[in-house]
């Protein structure tokens, strides 16, 4: 029971990396749209009926190595950064699987190794 099971979980592991190899590029982070009012007096955006802000602009906010970072994404490119940004988090999925199938395995094969009850397996007495 306990080897069939560990077969399962190996190859369910063995998905998972192939799933991970097929992934492209993929950056951390989350992309949000900016409006902005700029500092010229006589401008749409300091209207005081009808202001109209500039924008949008993008903005992608990550961390790395715990460092929190910002960076423009020019409007061209917003398509692109979004699919790399799914990427990531199926990257970080398929990786937090892998994690958890591993640890299940470790405590599998902890149980399958330890001795079982009244077999003199714990302290020796003096």
């Amino acid at each position: 029971m306990n080897t069939t099971t560990l077969i399962r979980l190996q190859e369910k592991i063995e998905a998972i990396k192939k799933k991970l190899m097929t992934l492209e590029d993929m950056r951390p982070g989350s992309l949000s749209k900016q409006y902005n009012v700029c500092g010229k007096p006589i401008c749409r955006c300091k209207d005081p009926v009808r202001p109209k802000k500039h924008g949008p602009y993008y903005q992608l906010s990550y961390t790395l190595d715990g460092q929190s970072r910002t960076e423009f994404v020019k409007q061209h490119q917003v398509k692109l950064v979004k699919k790399q940004i799914e990427t990531f988090r199926l990257f970080r999925k398929l990786t937090n699987q892998w994690a958890n199938l591993a640890w299940q395995m470790a405590r599998l094969r902890a149980t399958m190794d330890a001795p079982e009850k009244g077999t003199g397996g714990g302290r020796k007495k003096r």
